[in-house]
């Protein structure tokens, strides 16, 4: 049907059921948009049920309110619809979720629906996808360590038990392979408490979905993992749900179950196309690069819902997702996710381009609380300042090549080299390893102090002398 907005001077019949209020007709479609003309008693974000004239049901929802007009975003496509045939029901809540533990194992489509071949999700309780507003009083600070696996992560930029940690990657990074390893490998270290993933795909094709199934499968998580799945060739619109859906469920599992989730979102960028595309078809005044002005509310809405409440035994930590149009980290999305969360890990082309898996780029990447999470009795008692000593030595190296560049490297000192000896060491050791290996964070600080090696003990200044004696000396 055409995206066209199709009109037609004439009021809807009403019908008033026990289960809502229904309408007979719309006064207009325009793309995913429906206009209902003389609604009643309908509020924002409301939930709603569209049949079409065949019979077939779709899920929507309340995009906007006026006096006597309703705007619905619907769920899909609308072929088959027409404006005096399609009836309208607004359920008179908002759109919920079935929330059990019974989530974990199973693979759902964006809305919710089984994916699997299993039934429908029987919950023990249905929620508002849009979460509850969590007190800011009733937060408590994340200080716990979790584990992915990636020495580029939890050596130098630790994932914190509460944090919301984004990964920004440029167009062609293996930025999926990279999120199937974290969900395979994330643990606690204290392994008496439950851990769990919640993962959200939004607008991906069909082979990077099969690729998650599959390594999750394969590698026995999947019972542990709850997957809503939104492919691209699914509506737009529904990707705007799909994070809310997931987080929902992480918040039943965190806050209610006490479980510890990792939430993994990917890819933001898809879902703030989305974001782009509805505002446009409501025809509102665009802000930067097209996107609408509430873009950061919006995203901070989502983000937001990481963390860690006083009284709980669970929590919630975010790792988002996002490819970065045209490699550039100031565009609006990577910009607003940088401000609302709490650093961010950068993977580089040049890295990627000389074979080095995961392309990690460690200093533009950044996690605030990695202070927090780390040290004696949290990882190892070295861990703050063999990390300090890789960035330094690293960011030395990267200004060594750049002039080497102009000057060529045999023009520099002896000492000079050695610095960019370690750069190349650092890179094909810490940084690099395999798709299937998974360190614990002790072989990684043993892993820093073996590349530190190939500096001079003179230039270890960010380590004290006890440091270097009970661990640099093998």
């Amino acid at each position: 049907m055409s995206n066209q907005p199709k009109t037609e001077n004439r009021k809807p019949k009403t019908d008033i059921s026990l289960s809502g209020r229904e309408y007979l007709g719309l006064k207009s479609i325009a793309g995913p948009l429906l206009v209902v003309e003389g609604v009643r008693g309908v509020g924002y974000d409301e939930s709603v049920e569209v049949a079409a004239p065949d019979g077939s049901v779709q899920l929507g929802r309340v995009l906007a309110v006026g006096l006597d007009e309703a705007v619905v975003e619907l769920f899909g496509n609308t072929v088959g619809l027409s404006l005096s045939g399609t009836r309208v029901r607004f359920t008179g809540r908002p759109l919920t979720i079935p929330v059990t533990t019974d989530l974990l194992g199973r693979v759902l489509d964006g809305l919710g629906r089984p994916l699997d071949g299993g039934p429908p999700p029987v919950g023990e309780d249905q929620r508002d996808v849009n979460g509850q507003p969590i007190n800011p009083t009733a937060r408590t600070y994340p200080q716990e360590f979790i584990q992915t696996g990636i020495s580029a992560i939890d050596g130098m930029n630790t994932l914190v038990r509460g944090q919301k940690l984004p990964l920004f990657a440029m167009s062609g990074l293996p930025h999926h392979e990279l999120a199937a390893q974290i969900v395979r490998q994330a643990r606690l270290l204290t392994a008496e408490e439950r851990f769990a993933v919640v993962f959200a795909a939004m607008g991906v094709q069909h082979d990077v979905a099969n690729l998650f199934r599959q390594s999750f499968e394969a590698s026995g998580v999947l019972n542990n993992v709850v997957m809503f799945l939104n492919l691209a060739d699914d509506p737009a619109v529904e990707r705007l749900v799909t994070p809310r859906l997931a987080l929902t469920a992480a918040e039943f599992l965190a806050f209610d179950k006490g479980h510890h989730v990792l939430a993994v979102l990917t890819d933001m960028t898809n879902y703030c196309e989305a974001l782009r595309e509805v505002a446009t078809s409501k025809g509102e005044v665009p802000s930067r690069k097209g996107y609408p002005g509430y873009l950061y509310s919006d995203l901070a809405a989502i983000y937001e819902r990481a963390g860690k409440i006083e009284g709980s035994q669970g929590s919630i930590t975010q790792l988002p997702i996002l490819t970065m149009p045209n490699d550039d980290i100031t565009h609006p999305i990577p910009d607003l996710t940088g401000y609302i969360t709490e650093g961010q890990i950068v993977l580089d082309r040049g890295l990627h381009q000389r074979g080095v898996y995961p392309p990690i780029n460690v200093l533009p990447s950044l996690s605030r609380l990695m202070s927090d999470g780390i040290g004696e009795g949290r990882t190892r008692a070295d861990h703050a300042h063999v990390s300090s000593q890789l960035y330094a030595s690293y960011a030395h190296a990267q200004r060594l090549r750049a002039l080497a560049a102009i000057i060529g490297e045999d023009s520099l000192s002896r000492a000079d080299r050695q610095v960019l000896k370690f750069a190349r060491v650092f890179e094909e050791q810490f940084v690099r390893q395999d798709q299937e290996e998974n360190r614990d964070i002790f072989h990684t600080l043993d892993l820093a102090w073996q590349v530190l090696k190939e500096l001079p003990e003179s230039d270890l200044t960010r380590v004290t002398e006890e440091e270097f004696e009970t661990y640099g000396k093998f």
